[in-house]
């Protein structure tokens, strides 16, 4: 049944009652009216309209229950869904509606922001190598340049060119290292696992933290796949460097249920459950969405923070 029609028989069951008391029961109205006749058309009245709603609460309760569920509907947590038990045929189609709306809208996104990372990685790409080759190679030749001086040097002199050379060097080695995390060369040439376990080594080496790696990655997955797998670990880590004041922190990547699950979880202070967190986080959230994933972050009874990001896998690939 429709809900116009829901609404026309409650208006119409009301109306019904009121007919027919006014048909069987010993009332009458004069003119002019008297009091006794006022209160009780006052009292049907009132009756009339506390009866229609309790009648017309019911009928748009589904679209109580439909307003409320599309609140909760979050952009960066694909796959949900609409389903509102007891609806006429009117919600029913809106509902539908709306959900065909929201895959439409998931699928647009995710092909765009899809785009986008592609391009983005590009951009990182071509930045990384520029820095590598020329950059890098004009660092070189003044490091050899400076050393060439210093042979030339009095004795006096060496000491300040070796001081120079020295900070060219330093500089040399944070343009490699800023082109290694702008495109990991190792995720192109050795896969996932080996760009993990060599991104674990590097944090485990920068900072006063112990990193344990349970990798147990099974199947072969798209390079886009790879690509937001590491990312996120990449961000999750350096949270962890920056704000989780953690002692430890474990990298768990496997097979789970059809998909991959990469697991980052630290022993440090913690976040709130619940929280969007800042633009890291939203970026990491962003980048599952991209691939079909999702990503949820959360502080365990035990304390720490965990990330769990969770990508399903075509059906070729478990």
């Amino acid at each position: 049944m429709s809900l116009f029609l829901r609404v026309l028989l409650a208006n119409g069951v009301v109306l019904a009652i009121a007919t027919l008391l006014l048909l069987f029961s010993p009332i009458e109205i004069s003119y002019p009216v008297t009091n006794t006749q006022a209160v009780i058309l006052v009292t049907g009245f009132v009756v009339s309209i506390a009866l229609n709603l309790v009648l017309l609460r019911g009928v748009i309760a589904p679209l109580r229950r439909l307003t409320d569920t599309m609140r909760r509907v979050e952009p960066l947590q694909p796959g949900r869904r609409l389903a509102i038990r007891g609806a006429d045929a009117d919600v029913k189609a809106l509902t539908t509606a709306f959900n065909d709306m929201l895959d439409r809208l998931e699928d647009e996104r995710r092909e765009s922001g899809r785009k986008a990372l592609l391009a983005q990685e590009a951009e990182r790409q071509r930045i990384a190598r520029e820095l590598h080759d020329e950059v890098g190679q004009v660092l070189t030749s003044v490091v050899l340049e400076l050393e060439h001086a210093a042979r030339q040097a009095s004795e006096e002199d060496k000491a300040q060119f070796a001081t120079a050379r020295e900070a060219v060097r330093h500089s040399l080695e944070d343009v490699r290292r800023i082109a290694r995390e702008l495109r990991p060369e190792m995720l192109d040439d050795l896969g996932l696992q080996s760009a993990l376990r060599a991104l674990c080594t590097a944090v485990a080496a920068h900072d006063d933290l112990r990193v344990e790696r349970r990798l147990e990655l099974a199947d072969a997955v798209s390079p886009e796949v790879e690509l937001v797998v590491y990312r996120v670990a990449q961000e999750s880590l350096t949270n962890v460097m920056r704000h989780a004041g953690a002692s430890e922190v474990v990298v768990g990547l496997h097979n789970v249920g059809g998909g991959l699950r990469l697991v980052v979880r630290d022993n440090g202070r913690g976040v709130a459950n619940g929280a969007k967190g800042g633009a890291g986080i939203m970026g990491m959230r962003e980048r599952a969405m991209h691939v079909g994933g999702w990503l949820t972050v959360t502080s365990p009874a035990t304390g720490g923070t965990e990330v769990r990001l969770d990508i399903p896998l075509p059906e070729g690939n478990h």
